[in-house]
């Protein structure tokens, strides 16, 4: 089994260092000093259940792999539009991407039986540009469950976690599935194959759609969130709102919304990725979590005013803060009294 990851961050380099422990011939595709570190001493993975060190092929260049079985998209849902010139080198006939990302994925209609089935969600899918780069028919959905860190180039810090739930956005179990889930075990991964994949995506994005915009906004920990009696309702409202779109577009995830809050309680002072990103000057990735459910509650009827004010308010701060913060002087002028 050949597998390329591309964009082998955090979370690319731990799932393409776990596979190849497990015997999978993985490439990855990194640059700077990440890219340097690895081929020089290998992943090192630093993790509560056993450090290890992989030696997977690294190159910054896909043209050097070549065709493969599984493509793992390491990067953020923004980038994918833009990927073209890295995933078609990687592409043969039936090569499966695995798009390894938050919040609602560009292919969320692809063969869902139902009034929506085939329909584009412009914030993931622009103008379709998403599809012609990474057709739906090479989709393969997979829901993230762990937290990992770069603590240095070619160093990851695992904390919490090992499952990646995969799944057809047709449905039902497949035979690349199974084959890419038996090769996750392999390494040290829980991989359920779950088939209806999309209830694991709203379970998650209950959490996303909350606290990644409410930590941008406030600077503040899940636990000070899930703490600060305003806010924790607040979060309630939102996934509250989350379900209803959910049920709009043919979806019940099996969870209830204390559950959810008491899970992220228990990750205690943890940054959400918007609020990371946020504070390292990067895109936020507010398309996906946030923008993409407004989009399905008007698609859906959905009123969802909670959503739609925590989004207007983080969309103008990824805008600011895509600006560079740049204030203009004239409009800090006190008025007269």
């Amino acid at each position: 089994m050949r597998i390329a990851v591309l964009g082998a961050g955090a979370i690319g380099a731990y799932w393409g260092a776990a596979l190849h422990r497990g015997g999978a011939d993985v490439h990855l595709i990194a640059r700077g000093e990440h890219l340097r570190a690895i081929r020089a001493d290998g992943v090192r993975v630093l993790s509560p259940r056993g450090d290890f060190v992989a030696r997977p092929n690294a190159t910054d260049d896909p043209s050097e792999i070549g065709p493969v079985d599984y493509v793992f998209l390491g990067l953020k849902a923004h980038a994918y539009p833009t990927s073209g010139s890295l995933v078609a080198p990687l592409f043969g006939d039936s090569t499966a991407v695995v798009a390894a990302q938050n919040g609602i994925p560009w292919w969320y209609f692809h063969k869902l039986p139902g009034p929506y089935e085939g329909r584009r969600i412009e914030a993931v899918d622009p103008d379709g540009a998403t599809s012609r780069v990474l057709p739906p028919e090479r989709a393969i959905g997979c829901v993230v469950y762990p937290a990992t860190v770069i603590e240095a180039p070619g160093v990851i810090r695992h904390l919490e976690g090992t499952r990646f739930s995969i799944g057809e956005p047709a449905g039902g179990v497949s035979d690349r599935c199974t084959a890419l889930s038996e090769a996750m075990i392999a390494g040290g991964l829980k991989s359920p194959v779950e088939p209806n994949l999309r209830d694991d995506i709203w379970i998650k994005l209950m959490g996303n759609v909350a606290f990644n915009p409410i930590s941008a906004l406030t600077r503040a920990t899940m636990v000070e969130i899930c703490q600060h009696p305003h806010t924790r309702r607040l979060v309630t409202q939102l996934m509250e709102e989350t379900l209803d779109i959910a049920a709009r577009v043919g979806s019940t995830p099996d969870i209830s919304i204390e559950k959810r809050l008491r899970g992220a309680e228990g990750v205690g002072h943890h940054k959400t990725s918007m609020l990371q990103d946020l504070e390292a000057g990067k895109q936020l990735e507010l398309d996906a979590i946030v923008t993409a459910v407004v989009e399905m509650a008007d698609i859906s009827g959905a009123e969802a005013p909670t959503l739609r004010t925590v989004h207007a308010a983080t969309d103008l701060l990824a805008q600011r803060a895509a600006a560079g913060w740049e204030i203009d002087d004239t409009a800090q002028k006190a008025a007269p009294a």
